[in-house]
């Protein structure tokens, strides 16, 4: 059975890191790319970072560029997301997401919302 554990959420100060791991099992993320959403009270759930099945290809919203890293570690059928001098309007709940290769490209898998498979989400709040 396919499933995404997200973990890392935490609380944090304006300004500071954290790093989100989202770890794949029942599947090997290898013909996929992978992606993280994210999703304020009252907001809708946005695309934040998507990275291509390969690796060689990240997409980032404008409002993280700069400051957040997308990676991945195939090996080890795990995700990242590195997120560098966050700011409160960062806080929400982090998804992570799978979409196969051939389903769609990583940017329009963000900008598109196109997901195959959601993890169950993990909370980052950031406030002082």
């Amino acid at each position: 059975q396919l499933q995404l554990v997200e973990s890392g959420g935490d609380l944090v100060q304006p300004g500071g890191s954290l790093r989100l791991s989202c770890a794949a099992s029942g599947f090997t993320l290898d013909d996929y790319h992978i992606g993280w959403f994210r999703q304020a009270p009252g907001k809708e759930r946005e695309g934040v970072s998507c990275i291509s099945r390969s690796g060689s290809s990240a997409h980032y919203a404008d409002s993280v560029k700069g400051r957040f890293t997308i990676s991945r570690d195939n090996a080890r059928n795990t995700a990242y997301l590195q997120m560098n001098s966050l700011k409160p309007e960062d806080g929400a709940v982090y998804y992570c997401a799978v979409t196969p290769y051939w389903r769609a490209s990583a940017q329009t898998m963000c900008g598109n919302r196109v997901v195959g498979s959601w993890g169950q989400g993990t909370q980052v709040t950031v406030s002082s």
